[in-house]
């Protein structure tokens, strides 16, 4: 990139004002400073957590992250926020169930990718997290499995998708309550599993703590845990997880021939 920045000013198409702003690192809209580097440094553009912003200032930053990627990515939006920003871009697609807000330049089908995600959800009232975490990774180029409705209270349900779950690369395993769905599945899987507690569950749920804590404690082996209610969280990591899979995949590939 720098090198192509340079021949642009050598030759003449690029100002050297041009060039600073297409090298700074970050810029400042004096609410918010908008890091146009994350990419390189952790492969995705910065994604924006909506909520506690106004609809102006996620314009504005959506303005900013388009111009430089061809992604952006909105958690916590609520449909009124959703409608307003999409009334300046109605190319954006809004997820109500996940409260997530996104546009990607060119529409490239995950389902080309190899291998999966599974989002394993215990309830339907975790589907907001669930879907969070599924479209999340989504957005960021993986196929997703979605397995919901599977909770402990009817096992027989989790085992009708027994071997889908075992297939996956890595398991999104959402859930409220006592939150002891994460555990089943670590002892039924050889893949990371990614536990994400929720806040639904009756008061000495306090919600969600009671779901972190069984997770946190569980004795499964390869869970790891993330915050209640963080679906992007889970999301987010499960992806890395994915990628760095499909890099192993395609080395062990090579040293085939």
């Amino acid at each position: 990139m720098l090198e192509e920045i340079l021949e642009k000013v050598q030759k003449g198409t690029l100002s050297i004002a041009e060039a600073k702003a297409e090298l700074a690192t970050f810029e400042n809209l004096g609410f918010a400073k908008v890091d146009h580097h994350r990419k390189k440094r952790q492969g995705f553009p910065e994604v924006v957590y909506g909520e506690g912003k106004t609809a102006e200032q996620i314009i504005s930053i959506i303005q900013v992250l388009r111009a430089r990627n061809n992604q952006v990515l909105v958690t916590r939006v609520s449909k009124e926020k959703a409608e307003m920003i999409q009334s300046v871009y109605p190319d954006f697609i809004y997820n109500e169930i996940a409260s997530i807000l996104f546009w990607k330049e060119h529409n490239k089908n995950v389902q080309d990718s190899q291998g999966y995600i599974a989002v394993i959800c215990a309830g339907t009232s975790d589907l907001k997290v669930a879907e969070e975490a599924a479209v999340t990774a989504e957005v960021l180029g993986s196929k997703v499995h979605r397995i919901y409705d599977v909770g402990v209270a009817g096992i027989h349900r989790l085992l009708n998708h027994l071997e889908e779950i075992q297939n996956a690369t890595v398991s999104v395993v959402v859930a409220g309550m006592e939150g002891a769905l994460p555990s089943v599945v670590g002892g039924l899987v050889s893949h990371p599993v990614i536990a994400v507690p929720t806040s639904i569950g009756y008061g000495a749920n306090f919600n969600g703590l009671s779901a972190l804590l069984t997770m946190l404690n569980s004795c499964a082996s390869g869970i790891s845990v993330v915050n209640i209610d963080n679906g992007f969280g889970g999301g987010y990591n499960a992806v890395l997880i994915h990628q760095l899979a499909q890099k192993g995949a395609g080395k062990n590939e090579d040293t085939l021939f």
